[in-house]
């Protein structure tokens, strides 16, 4: 198996950004200063306030829920059930996948 980079992962918002759902596991919550599990399940994502992707700094890749540390601290690994793939993203941020449907 090829390995999975964020170059990887970029294409693959880029390719499927219209078809693209978003599951958000866990991600970090400021009023308790800790990552907080979150109810999940999988919707479809949303632009990001910030718009479509644009630049290399853009932590969103354009998707709403969506955030990337950059510096090899973001963990990828592949996704895959009955009806979706994609992949799944842990980070001191939070946990979440993006996928689209078989």
């Amino acid at each position: 198996m090829k390995k999975i980079t964020l170059a990887t992962v970029k294409s693959f918002v880029k390719k499927n950004r219209e078809n693209l759902y978003i599951n958000l596991h866990s991600r970090f919550d400021g009023m308790n200063d800790c990552i907080m599990t979150q109810k999940g399940g999988f919707e479809k994502a949303q632009p990001s306030r910030h718009g479509v992707f644009v630049n290399t700094t853009d932590h969103t890749l354009g998707v709403e829920g969506a955030w990337f540390v950059y510096g090899s601290r973001d963990y990828l690994k592949p996704f895959e059930n009955e009806t979706m793939k994609g992949f799944e993203i842990s980070n001191c941020c939070g946990n979440f996948t993006l996928a689209i449907q078989k």
